[in-house]
């Protein structure tokens, strides 16, 4: 949980490591995911690094591999998941069998594809050839043939056309051609025959009615049969350019019906051959994919970790006798030992007799932002870090959000009913976790994944919020007996349409034990009380959760030995805030403990004398005093006009305080400092690697790191700021500081707005809907009710939960990143990023689903 408070320590070191060992030291720590390596020889392009080489073999593996997956996805050839422990990284040697490997299966694909596309082609061709001599018979009739030819005067043939007469011309011998081609192509091929015949081809089409599959593209295309008649040769080689320009396939076609028949037996013969020959390619080539869909998870884990194991030995460099290795990497303090271990292991895995060995340097770059997270935590931090990663050290605000944000939220949600929905839709999901991260999701869906454990705690305390508002779908819960009891007579309480309940005769002594009193269920003012009291406890709750804000602050000053900071910010920006809203908070709890409506309560204590908070509050700021009523007094207590002076003014005095306060501490302090000492302060470390004050080290400077402290020392010099520029910027802070104040406190009045939204909007739909139902006549009822039920629950998960969900969780979620956050969080950071073979195959599951 000490990661949670605050990011991890963290150290910059160099590894030196030799050349040999180089490979198998990066896979181990590939696999431990400890360490973020930074780019040493970044002013190289990419050709000019050591390894690029084998990267680009890597990159040439990855190719075949994407290749024969998608040939196993095109045969529609399942890839099973990944059982089993996940393979380490190859070897280098071993790298050369992959590639021989994958050569060889790239290769067999490559030729049962080509194989099968020419059998798949032949097939084609046999089948049209074959549709074109049994759709061609009517054609070619001895009876068609003599009309045609005794019906032609002068040798002249008609324009082309399927709808023409049939003249082909005198006795004389005609030449014809026939074949296939798509059907989008009919019209502009026919009208190409007409305008190079000069209308002298004949031409008759039939469509083909099944549909024929394309052996290269896979694609269902519909075709047509046609003959073309015409006279001469010269006519004849155009028609045949004309063809091969549309693509059309011509297949022999003789004309005498014996030898057509002879030719169909013939094909059909060879059809039936064939497709035995299809089968069994198809079952050879099945078995095939199916043996390497078995190792292709394995092929792909291992070339993947081969590419990042090269690509990351890129950014090392080489000492200058060429026998050492040298990268620099981010390490966090507690995982060193781990590291040294992999230093250790990778040496011995590859004999070398030479070890590698860390060192720990000192920088004067900010060290990366590293939280260490559960499976429970990393939801509530993702919501942190989308608002922007931690500075490093800072206080972190996701251990506080696992109670604030989903206890906010059941404050807006605030329905015993609607969280229990949502307790269960996220209570599923964690009990069935391993089953739903084994399953590829969408993108929402991994969301709502992700965030299971937040919704679960918003359901919980959505229900808790729910119960004490005594909220159940908009119907209040008798769970204690109402501490109300109505002293009057049946023909009173029956002749009166509206009663008014007096707290002294008709109240019990005992209260109602938690939450709210059922009978306000029943009462005509409602709403009037549910949005005084929710409307109060929101200001009470946000001026609570500000002060929390604001405290946190002095954390960070005293972490970052800033102690004056303490005095010159946290102090006027905490007395600023209580002595104005602390005090109107104050002023509403005591207006509740001090107001009642007994009998022998003092007049000035009665109800009707009760001051209007918001009315004391605005006359406070401007110093004003309003005439009270008759028997009351304008103050809840005596010298509290006087107080609220000194609050105002002790508040005034807090704005200069702001403004100048720190500006003047920068000037008279910067020429003492020249540089700044980051340092991990001695409660991180063990005893061995405390580390000595700047004050105690020469010339301000912190004292080196030897080797084998978990330590890291940067020294950040900066330039001096001119003196406006200070002082322009606190300006700009104590601004927006004062009026966000003001601001922030308004803002919280959302948990009043939408809690009170959602309560009236869950009535509307059960009055609406199911209440209505209970006055219909008793036999149309129970259907009637059924589909009521229908029609109210899916409006209910639709709206309620989902619609209602959302928004609160938006308000809930702004509440922090603004209202919170902001009073001591800068998020100034950027993420530890690690080079860990796990996350890096997590995000490509992540880009594949």
């Amino acid at each position: 949980m000490g990661s949670m408070f605050r990011s991890e320590a963290m150290a910059l070191c160099q590894m030196f490591i030799q050349p040999e060992a180089a490979y198998t030291t990066v896979s181990e720590l590939g696999e431990s995911g400890t360490v973020q390596f930074r780019d040493t020889n970044g002013q190289m392009t990419a050709s000019q690094r050591k390894f690029v080489q084998e990267v680009r073999r890597c990159d040439e593996m990855e190719r075949k591999l994407r290749y024969i997956e998608s040939k196993l996805l095109k045969e529609e050839v399942a890839i099973p998941e990944m059982t089993g422990d996940i393979p380490r990284a190859p070897n280098p040697r071993e790298m050369i069998d992959i590639e021989a490997h994958l050569e060889k299966v790239e290769n067999e694909i490559l030729e049962l594809s080509q194989n099968e596309i020419n059998l798949k082609s032949n097939f084609v061709e046999l089948s049209e050839m074959r549709k074109v001599l049994e759709i061609t018979q009517g054609f070619f009739s001895d009876d068609e043939m003599l009309d045609a030819r005794r019906s032609i005067p002068n040798e002249r043939l008609i324009p082309t056309g399927s709808n023409a007469n049939v003249p082909l011309g005198q006795r004389n011998s005609l030449e014809f051609v026939a074949g296939v081609i798509k059907r989008e192509r009919v019209f502009a091929f026919e009208r190409m025959l007409w305008r190079i015949s000069r209308g002298n081809v004949f031409l008759k089409t039939a469509d083909i009615s099944e549909p024929t599959k394309d052996p290269v593209t896979g694609h269902m295309v519909f075709k047509v049969v046609f003959v073309a008649f015409f006279q001469g040769d010269q006519l004849k080689d155009r028609i045949k350019k004309i063809c091969t320009g549309f693509h059309a396939s011509l297949y022999p076609c003789p004309s005498a019906h014996s030898e057509r028949e002879e030719m169909i037996k013939g094909v059909s013969t060879r059809l039936e051959d064939l497709k035995i020959v299809l089968n069994q390619t198809d079952d050879h080539c099945r078995r095939v994919l199916v043996s390497i869909s078995r190792e292709l998870p394995k092929w792909n884990i291992m070339v993947k970790k081969m590419k990042a194991i090269y690509h990351t030995m890129n950014f090392f460099n080489m000492d200058v006798s060429k026998k050492c290795m040298i990268g620099e990497c981010w390490v966090p303090v507690n995982d060193l030992p781990s590291v040294k271990t992999a230093l250790v292991n990778g040496s011995a895995e590859v004999g070398s007799t030479v070890p590698s060995f860390l060192n720990i340097i000192s920088t004067s770059e900010q060290p990366p932002t590293f939280i260490r997270t559960n499976k429970f935590t990393r939801g509530f931090q993702n919501l942190i870090d989308s608002y922007g990663v931690a500075t490093y050290r800072e206080v972190n605000p996701g251990l506080y959000t696992i109670v604030t944000f989903p206890f906010l939220f059941g404050v807006m949600f605030g329905d015993l009913g609607h969280g229990f929905i949502m307790f269960l839709f996220a209570l599923v999901m964690v009990l069935k976790e391993k089953t739903i991260a084994a399953q590829k999701k969408g993108e929402i869906a991994r969301i709502f994944f992700s965030g299971r454990y937040i919704i679960l705690l918003m359901g919980l305390f959505a229900m808790y919020t729910g119960f004490l508002y005594n909220d159940l779908f908009s119907i209040s819960m008798n769970v204690f007996g109402s501490g109300w009891r109505v002293n009057l007579d049946n023909a009173t309480v029956m002749g009166n349409a509206q009663l008014t309940l007096n707290p002294t005769t008709d109240a019990l002594v005992n209260i109602y034990p938690m939450g709210i009193d059922p009978i306000w269920q029943l009462a005509t003012n409602k709403i009037i009380f549910s949005n005084s009291f929710k409307m109060k406890l929101s200001i009470i709750l946000g001026v609570i959760h500000m002060v929390f804000g604001v405290c946190m602050s002095v954390v960070n000053h005293i972490h970052f030995r800033k102690p004056a900071y303490i005095a010159l910010e946290f102090l006027p920006q905490i007395i600023f805030l209580l002595l104005m809203f602390g005090w109107m908070m104050t002023l509403m709890i005591m207006k509740w403990i001090m107001f009642n409506a007994r009998v022998d309560t003092p007049q000035k204590f009665r109800e009707g004398c009760a001051p209007s908070i918001l009315i004391t509050f605005i006359n406070m700021v401007l110093f004003k005093e309003e005439t009270p009523l008759p028997g009351c007094n304008t103050y809840i207590f005596e010298g509290q006009d006087i107080l609220q002076i000194v609050f105002v003014i002790a508040s005034l005095v807090c704005i200069p305080w702001l403004l100048f306060g720190k500006p003047i501490f920068k000037i008279m302090t910067r020429t003492r400092h020249h540089g700044e000492i980051l340092a991990l302060p001695s409660t991180d470390m063990t005893e061995s690697t405390d580390l000595d004050s700047p004050e105690d080290a020469p010339n301000g400077e912190a004292p080196s790191p030897v080797p084998t402290e978990p330590i890291v020392a940067n020294k950040a010099h900066h330039e001096e700021e001119p003196s406006s520029e200070i002082f322009i910027l606190q300006a700009i802070h104590t601004v927006e500081y004062v009026l966000s104040t003001v601001s922030h406190t308004a803002s919280y009045l959302r948990l009043w707005a939408l809690s009170l939204a959602h309560a009236e909007l869950s009535e509307v739909l059960w009055g609406q809907i199911l209440r209505r139902i209970l006055k219909i006549p008793s036999y149309v009822a129970v259907p009637a009710i059924f589909l009521a039920f229908l029609a109210w629950s899916g409006l209910t998960i639709s709206i309620m939960v989902l619609m209602e969900g959302l928004s609160a969780f938006l308000h809930t979620l702004r509440l922090h990143w603004v209202e919170f956050m902001s009073k001591f969080y800068a998020g100034e950071g950027y993420p530890f990023m690690p080079f860990s073979f796990k996350a890096m195959l997590e995000s490509d599951e992540d880009e594949d689903a």
